[in-house]
């Protein structure tokens, strides 16, 4: 099963993330909400996750087809509520390339077949424990 590690030390909220693949990303608060704003914010790498999965998806379907795809480009927003859980996602696809209408209708229902947005919409149980 791949592992994060999210790490937090004195400074306040920001977090090094490390993968046992040897990736490692930021994250942090803005000023405002007193971190650094040296990173994406958690909500922020749940877009980006969405974001980068749904790319992935869309342009292996392309290559798999043969299609024309020259790129592509899906742009995540999200709301949070006081709590700061987000409560929507929208993600508008962009499409480069010399694709049919019917082409880029297909893609569209592919994006929403990525695993990350099919691990959103459902119901995900987590364990949380101590070391």
């Amino acid at each position: 099963m791949p592992t994060l590690t999210g790490r937090s030390g004195a400074e306040p909220y920001f977090t090094r993330i490390t993968s046992d693949t040897g990736h490692e990303l930021v994250a942090d608060e803005p000023l405002d909400k007193g971190g650094q704003n040296q990173g994406l914010t958690p909500g922020e790498l749940l877009a980006a996750s969405l974001s980068a999965c749904v790319c992935i998806t869309v342009r292996m379907y392309a290559q798999r087809k043969q299609w024309p795809l020259a790129n592509v480009e899906a742009q995540v927003s999200f709301d949070r509520n006081e709590q700061h859980m987000v409560t929507r996602l929208d993600c508008v696809l962009q499409l480069a390339g010399e694709l049919t209408d019917a082409q880029r209708q297909r893609l569209l229902r592919v994006a929403e077949l990525c695993p990350i947005h099919k691990t959103l919409v459902s119901a995900i149980p987590i364990s949380t424990q101590l070391a």
